[in-house]
C-alpha cells in the first residue's frame, strides 16, 4: 500500500482492528499517519498500517446487494445507482473482479482505493452511504 494512496477518512487495519485515518503528515523522509477508532487514537508510521480487503461483508457495509451468484464462480453486488456494481470473481485467474462502473472495470481490492473513487464519484465519503450501525462503529 502507497501512503500517497492514503487520504483523510479512509479505512485502514492496525494491530487487526479497523482505525479511520484524520491525519497523514512526513516527519524527515518518513511518512506517518494518525488514527482512530473507537478506543484510541494514535500516530504511527505510515508503514505499520494494512489496507483492508474488499469482502462480500464490506461491500453490504457499503450499501450493496447482492444480485446475482453464477456457476462459473462469479458474485455481483450493485448499489441503488444502476451504474455502479462490483463483481466478485472466485477463480484463481480473478478475470472478472472488480468495481464496475458505467461497464467499465476499475481494479479496487482495498477499501481506501474503494474510498477515493466513490469520493471522487460522488464529492462525498463513503461513510455516508455505510449502514448506520457500523457507521457508528468507525466515525
Amino acid at each position: 500500500m502507497k501512503v500517497t494512496d492514503l487520504k483523510i477518512k479512509n479505512l485502514v487495519e492496525y494491530n487487526h482492528e479497523i482505525f479511520t485515518i484524520t491525519e497523514i503528515y512526513q516527519n524527515d523522509n518518513a511518512y506517518f499517519v494518525k488514527i482512530k477508532n473507537d478506543l484510541q487514537t494514535i500516530s504511527i508510521p505510515a508503514e505499520n498500517i494494512n489496507p483492508i480487503q474488499i469482502t462480500e461483508d464490506w461491500l453490504e457495509k457499503f450499501g450493496f446487494l447482492k444480485t446475482y451468484a453464477s456457476d462459473q464462480q462469479i458474485i455481483r453486488y450493485e448499489r441503488p445507482e444502476s451504474f455502479i456494481k462490483y463483481d466478485i470473481d472466485l477463480n484463481s485467474k480473478k478475470i472478472f473482479e472488480g468495481l464496475k462502473i458505467y461497464g467499465n472495470t476499475i481494479r479496487c481490492k482495498y477499501i481506501h482505493e474503494f474510498q477515493n473513487i466513490f469520493s471522487s464519484l460522488f464529492g462525498k465519503e463513503t461513510t455516508i452511504f455505510m449502514k448506520s450501525s457500523f457507521h457508528k462503529a468507525i466515525v
